[in-house]
């Protein structure tokens, strides 16, 4: 049985409040970074750091709070951070890419320039 939120130990209702603001802090500076940020290319990194050390913040808090309401060791908030933690760099690069290869094909010169290595990979036709 769950305790109540009010019967948690002072020490426990601490951490839980300092990974809360934590992560919730970590995510509204990647939002922040989102919105100042001018170009779709450098809006890409802060969501990414943002909603990977954000949610790790609220997944050590949610860990914490039900181990100790619950009077055991709860960890199954770890899949949730290595799922999101995984995901979303690779979404985030992928959409980078498909922007960077629209970009291209427009033909904007707006678009950071191509490496040796891909210039060599790809001959233009």
């Amino acid at each position: 049985m769950i305790q109540p939120a009010a019967d948690i130990p002072l020490i426990a209702a601490i951490a839980v409040a300092f990974f809360l603001v934590v992560g919730s802090a970590l995510a509204l500076i990647g939002a922040i970074g989102f919105v100042r940020l001018p170009t779709f290319y450098e809006r890409l990194h802060a969501p990414t750091l943002g909603t990977s050390w954000g949610i790790g913040g609220v997944m050590v808090a949610s860990m914490i709070y039900f181990s100790v309401a619950s009077s055991r060791l709860v960890i199954h908030e770890i899949l949730i951070g290595i799922f999101v933690t995984l995901t979303t760099p690779i979404t985030f690069m992928l959409l980078a890419r498909a922007a960077l290869h629209r970009d291209r094909a427009a033909g904007s010169h707006n678009v950071p320039a191509k490496r040796a290595s891909e210039a060599e990979e790809r001959p233009s036709a």
